[in-house]
């Protein structure tokens, strides 16, 4: 009886994983630190560095470009392509003008 009690409890937790795998992509162009954070290999010096070069240098072009983030090299951008993206900044609103009736 508790065997079977605990039987989902025991295969949730084996397929958590695959669940954070299957979440949308962390913009991490607007990410904040606590969000860098959840990643995988991302602490809390990580997630700084990341967010101190984007202050620096601008919005981050394309994933890769996180090799250049002092602490981040070529096999950790590899590990973390699944879960982040870079998504093109918002275009700034314009302003319209009333149509003429």
């Amino acid at each position: 009886m508790i065997k079977s009690l605990f039987r989902p409890f025991v295969l949730a937790l084996a397929l958590s994983p695959l669940t954070a795998l299957a979440a949308d992509p962390l913009d991490i162009n607007n990410a904040t630190a606590a969000q860098l954070e959840s990643l995988n290999g991302i602490g809390p010096a990580k997630a700084q560095a990341i967010i101190d070069y984007r202050t620096k240098h601008g919005p981050f072009q394309k994933v890769e470009d996180l090799e250049k983030v002092d602490g981040i090299g070529p096999k950790m951008v590899e590990k973390l392509k699944p879960m982040v993206t870079v998504k093109a900044p918002a275009a700034a609103a314009t302003p319209t003008t009333p149509a003429k009736r």
